[in-house]
């Protein structure tokens, strides 16, 4: 089977069990994930679709979210999307799947009880202040391959330039890696106003003016305003403030003359307070970030690699993780690199190591050792949620020592920064060993590596110390460490000579 026929068999397999095309409503994908509006939530057949041996697992949001790894993703959504033109308008209800009657706790008792936790932590994020911070993540989330792409050329450009080879090539390079970052603002505000609900040609029009050289004869707050001032904060600002004036444009502005009066009033009402206001405000927001983390890893890297390792994945847990991309983009477009993102992926690693020591202590449980193998290579590249939903966070105690393990790795990479060695990326998304081709630093490409490396080996390792000894209380281990592929009438099914109560339904455990 050709690698196109393997992407549609993919996206074939998933279609009917998210409830046809007609419960569809919208498709995107991020970095891992197809991610899928859909009409009625009832029709998704959540077993049978992550027994899919292409799905790493599923996350629900304000969309449906089947996680299917990097390079995967991209391949399957276009599929995905030329099967939905192909289909007919309305798609017939799915069929339920059969009740399982698991005799004893397995993986999917463990996933189902991650689906009631996910759906409690969406109930919790309805709230304005989150939903606003999503609609942030949706705006940079669509730049995150280029941002990946042109990170990787800069980093083999600055290995040509070190090594002296091809100097006739690393000319061409630098400007096929640095044009998008020269441009990322038109690109921010095309994006905030198409998710804020305005024209986006327009927000991306105003968001222009930022990076337009001619702003260097502008004099604002008694200052000479610089190309680029301001950055992707002031392009978020001024596209949002261009939303705002379009939509009061459209109450007011007679149908007749709407194409030549609010386009207008738009761009020059938006353009004019962003000179005069918003570029050097957005300035100074963006230079005073950047001066704070240079500050807090070079007095309190080690406290602060600990804190931030340690809470990011219950941050991601409450979706106020999404608050960190227009720094770490700020970080990028400021340094050429964030030093964020290197330290916040040791939570990665301190997940990995919880889940190994899971797998050991469990030795019984055939089902949820399946469910780990299956999972940890997607874990290694970063992708953390089949792990998170599937494994540690039902388990309860596991999810905080897997914490424990990203608080000790971040801690590792802090260190270094307060020793004067800094550890950044280049781009934001991938995470675990999928980061190595995006590291940058101060220092050595090889010294960074290393720092880089070191911090995810004592992620591993303390995420598994901490999960194996004290991971499992007497109860988790008499409920979990089961044989779940013994036949049911050895543990208790009806009819069995010598049958075994079932054991008690057990709450979602709280973290």
């Amino acid at each position: 089977m050709s690698t196109d026929d393997k992407n549609r068999a993919v996206a074939a397999a998933i279609l009917p069990l998210v409830g046809g095309a007609g419960n569809i409503t919208s498709v995107a994908h991020c970095m891992t994930r197809l991610r899928l509006g859909l009409r009625d939530r009832s029709l998704v057949r959540d077993d049978a679709l992550k027994a899919l041996p292409a799905v790493l697992g599923v996350v629900e949001d304000d969309t449906y979210q089947i996680v299917l790894g990097p390079g995967t993703v991209a391949r399957v959504t276009p599929e995905f999307e030329a099967l939905l033109a192909e289909a007919p308008a309305t798609g017939a209800p799915a069929a339920e799947a059969p009740a399982a009657g698991a005799p004893a706790p397995s993986a999917d008792d463990l996933a189902a009880q991650g689906a009631s936790i996910r759906a409690a932590r969406k109930a919790k994020n309805q709230t304005p202040f989150k939903l606003f911070l999503r609609r942030i993540a949706n705006v940079f989330v669509p730049l995150i391959p280029a941002l990946i792409g042109c990170g990787i050329i800069a980093g083999l450009n600055g290995l040509l330039i070190n090594l002296g080879w091809l100097p006739g090539v690393t000319p061409a390079l630098a400007a096929i890696a640095s044009g998008f970052m020269a441009l990322i603002a038109v690109f921010v505000g095309f994006n905030t106003a198409k998710e804020f609900g305005g024209t986006p040609i327009l927000g991306g029009a105003v968001a222009a003016i930022i990076v337009f050289p001619g702003v260097a004869k502008v004099d604002a707050f008694g200052q000479t305003l610089s190309p680029g001032q301001g950055g992707v904060l002031g392009a978020l600002g001024a596209a949002v403030l261009a939303v705002y004036v379009e939509k009061r444009c459209r109450r007011w502005v007679p149908e007749s003359l709407d194409v030549l009066v609010t386009p207008t009033l738009t761009v020059l009402v938006s353009g004019l307070v962003t000179v005069f206001g918003l570029m050097f405000v957005a300035g100074e927001v963006a230079n005073a970030i950047g001066e704070f983390a240079d500050w807090l890893l070079a007095h309190a890297g080690a406290g602060a690699g600990f804190l931030l390792g340690g809470l990011f994945l219950p941050l991601v847990m409450l979706g106020l993780h999404q608050a960190l991309i227009p720094i770490h983009t700020t970080l990028i477009e400021q340094q050429g690199y964030t030093v964020l993102l290197p330290i916040l992926a040791m939570a990665g690693a301190g997940q990995v190591g919880a889940a190994m020591a899971v797998y050991l202590r469990l030795p019984r449980n055939g089902s949820l050792r399946r469910t780990i193998k299956s999972a940890l290579p997607a874990g290694f590249l970063g992708v953390g949620e089949p792990l998170i939903y599937g494994v540690s966070l039902p388990l309860g105690r596991p999810f905080v020592t897997a914490c424990v393990g990203g608080a000790f790795g971040g801690g590792f990479v802090g260190l270094f920064s307060m020793l004067g060695t800094k550890v950044g990326s280049t781009a934001i998304g991938p995470s675990g060993w999928a980061l190595f081709p995006l590291l940058d630093g101060d220092k050595g490409l090889g010294e960074t590596i290393a720092i880089y490396a070191g911090g995810l080996l004592v992620g591993y390792l303390t995420g598994f110390v901490a999960t194996y000894f004290w991971g499992f209380g007497d109860r988790l281990l008499e409920e979990f460490d089961v044989d779940t592929d013994a036949p049911a009438e050895t543990v208790g099914a009806t009819g069995s000579p010598d049958p075994k109560p079932d054991p008690p339904a057990r709450e979602p455990a709280k973290v």
